[in-house]
C-alpha cells in the first residue's frame, strides 16, 4: 500500500456503525495535521478532486421561522429532510394553483 493511501485510509476510525463522520472530539484535533504536511502525491490527488456541476437549480438560503413539531417531525424523517420539506411545499403551491418551475 503506497503512503498517500495508509493516510487516506487512516480516517476510518471516524466513521461510526451508519457510516456517516462522528463527532470530532479534542483528541481528533490534537492528532490532526495541517494540509501541507501531507505528502505530495497526496496533495495533488487532493487538489484534483472538483465538486462538479450543479445538476438541480440552485436553492436559495433562507431564514424561516417554523413550529417546533414541524421542524422535529421533518428532520426526525432523518438525512434529506430539506428536501422532503421542499417538497412538501411545492406540492401545497401546485394544490393551490400555484405555478412552480421543477428540479
Amino acid at each position: 500500500m503506497k503512503k498517500a493511501d495508509a493516510i487516506w485510509n487512516k480516517g476510518s476510525e471516524l466513521i461510526d456503525d451508519d457510516g456517516e463522520i462522528r463527532e470530532l472530539t479534542s483528541a481528533d484535533f490534537k492528532t490532526m495535521k495541517p494540509f501541507s504536511s501531507l505528502p505530495l502525491d497526496l496533495q495533488k490527488k487532493l487538489k484534483a478532486i472538483n465538486r462538479g456541476a450543479q445538476k438541480a437549480p440552485v436553492k436559495k438560503p433562507i431564514s424561516i421561522r417554523l413550529s417546533t413539531d414541524v421542524l422535529e417531525g421533518f428532520k426526525a424523517t432523518g438525512s434529506g429532510w430539506q428536501s422532503r420539506m421542499d417538497d412538501a411545499l411545492r406540492e401545497w403551491l401546485a394544490g393551490h394553483g400555484k405555478k412552480t418551475g421543477t428540479r
